[in-house]
């Protein structure tokens, strides 16, 4: 696909809060999860801590903040899930427009997942979106180290399909997912939606409200 300064071969989607409107989500699951222990951070805190940002590092910043908060990310990912599960079971929480873009894209160019998130996780997600046909594969936190911002997550991406970093574009929900895609030596799009959480936007090379208003040319 290409556009007036760009040559795109390879497409890459982060999942909560791009594909999946869980990222808020987690962001309050966690909060409570901590406040079980009595621990509290203030609504900026706790999207630091959270906001694009993989398990393994979330349960060190948790650490780092409360020595005593769980003894294990296991333990905290346990409570976590439990206050997540509840609070998923009140809406649709899919993101039909950026969905829909994946799927359109998938037709003509290698198209993948590339989260935080754990497999299970993500396993989870790209069966209740039907897109498992239109993805050549899921990267989660379990494959790569360290996690977003740093750009392990897509490089390594751009090796399994086999394409150069400048020939593959990022859809990207947060700061430090921005972060990740760009020092790749990715294209990144930005996805700043009503009501979310700010995030800092302002490297990625386009930002929309929406992925279905997703056009090469912009670019």
């Amino acid at each position: 696909m290409r556009s007036n300064n760009h040559d795109i071969r390879a497409f890459f989607f982060d999942l909560d809060g791009t594909l999946m409107d869980t990222e808020v989500l987690y962001v309050e699951a966690v909060r409570q999860a901590l406040a079980d222990r009595r621990c509290f951070l203030s609504d900026e805190e706790i999207t630091e801590l959270v906001y694009g940002i993989s398990w393994p590092d979330v349960y060190a910043g948790a650490i780092r903040r409360f020595p005593d908060v769980y003894p294990s990310i296991e333990a905290m990912k346990a409570v976590i899930y439990r206050h997540f599960t509840e609070l998923r079971g009140e809406r649709d929480i899919r993101l039909t427009g950026s969905i829909d873009l994946l799927k359109s894209l998938s037709r003509e160019h290698p198209t993948a997942i590339v989260s935080g998130s754990s497999r299970r996780d993500i396993e989870e997600a790209v069966g209740l979106m039907g897109i498992a046909p239109h993805i050549r594969f899921f990267l989660g936190a379990e494959d790569y180290h360290p996690g977003k911002p740093h750009p392990a997550c897509y490089l390594m991406a751009a090796e399994k399909v086999g394409q150069s970093p400048a020939h593959c574009l990022v859809f990207e929900d947060s700061s430090a997912g921005v972060q990740a895609a760009k020092a790749a030596g990715m294209i990144c799009v930005g996805l700043k939606r009503n009501g979310a959480p700010d995030q800092d936007m302002s490297i990625a090379d386009l930002v929309l409200s929406d992925l279905s208003d997703f056009d090469v040319q912009k670019l």
